[in-house]
């Protein structure tokens, strides 16, 4: 039996969203994230799967999106990972208050979380999203991306997940199992609807927490919802140990899938929500230069043979370009 490795964090977010160039608007323009990869969903390759990342597509940042115009509306709810929240550095919170009203972004007011101070919003679909300051070491790993937002107040890769669950403590055992720590609980606050926050922490600095609380509020998947969590299992060997301790947890993993920019397995937690275990490699800079990541539509393996009619299919897209550099 080899012995499991902690997963250091979140590797990424999956998500639904509606018409593609109003989504790679938000979240390039808006939030100053950089399109890292533009490619397709590889299980419907009529639908565009785009991935907004730090500067260098660095795990534990990439918020991704399958897009489609005609995407139902979901209904965000139990057996969801239900909130997505951000790292950006203390002090920041104003900066973007301020960049929201010049965006028209509607937010919420501020409210503390385990000491520290989040800001919720939501995308252009309603994905309810969050901000929360925090102090960046200096020696964080993520690399901002500053073609919109300054340094200062950059996005830092993820902060954590919150899960809406029918019964939080059979998911908040895998946990457990996955590595992650119990190191806190208290009242929910805002529009969460369980009275307890449980709240887990993994082992790396970036992408480090899930939150758990109750709530029987049924959910629906579709347009601003999450399709699912990703977390790190940087190399084949701590996957495979991970996979299996899974496996032995009573759930049905799926045998390892290759995604091109990294490996997958994927399997639904006790409660519901669909999380995938992805290594570190090969990385979104192995099919394109780092300076170039995102110009192109990168079709991989099989698909390529497919290009001319896979692109005839999809509309037309334009990443957003700064006009002017951002003041650093």
């Amino acid at each position: 039996m080899s012995e499991v490795t902690p997963t250091p964090g979140i590797h990424h977010v999956t998500c639904i969203a509606g018409d593609p160039q109003r989504n790679m608007d938000f979240w390039v323009e808006t939030l100053g994230l950089r399109l890292v990869k533009r490619s397709i969903n590889q299980d419907e390759p009529g639908t565009y799967h785009f991935f907004f990342a730090d500067a260098e597509g660095s795990p534990g940042t990439s918020m991704t999106f399958f897009p489609s115009a005609g995407a139902p509306a979901g209904k965000v709810g139990s057996r969801q990972a239900a909130r997505t929240a951000f790292r950006v550095p203390e002090g920041s919170l104003d900066y973007w208050e301020d960049r929201f009203d010049d965006h028209g972004v509607e937010y919420d007011e501020r409210v503390e979380r385990f000491g520290e101070t989040v800001l919720p919003f939501s995308d252009p679909d309603g994905l309810p999203i969050e901000l929360v300051a925090v102090e960046i070491p200096d020696d964080d790993p993520t690399v901002p991306w500053t073609a919109f937002v300054p340094e200062e107040h950059a996005i830092r890769g993820f902060h954590s997940v919150t899960l809406w669950l029918p019964d939080p403590e059979p998911t908040g055992d895998l946990l457990r199992t996955m590595g992650l720590e119990e190191v806190g609980t208290e009242q929910a606050q805002g529009d969460a609807p369980g009275d307890r926050r449980t709240r887990f922490a993994a082992a790396g600095p970036v992408g480090t927490y899930v939150d758990v609380l109750p709530t029987i509020s049924a959910g629906r998947q579709g347009r601003g919802t999450v399709h699912h969590v990703a977390f790190q299992t940087p190399t084949d060997d701590d996957q495979e140990a991970m996979r299996e301790a899974v496996r032995r947890a009573g759930l049905s993993p799926t045998n390892q899938i290759n995604r091109h920019w990294f490996r997958s397995v994927y399997f639904r937690e006790h409660g519901g929500v669909l999380f995938e275990l992805a290594t570190s490699d090969p990385g979104y800079d192995s099919d394109e230069p780092l300076d170039e990541l995102g110009e192109r539509l990168v079709l991989p393996g099989k698909f390529e043979s497919r290009r001319e009619q896979i692109e005839a299919n999809l509309p037309d897209v334009t990443v957003p370009r700064p006009e002017d550099p951002v003041e650093q």
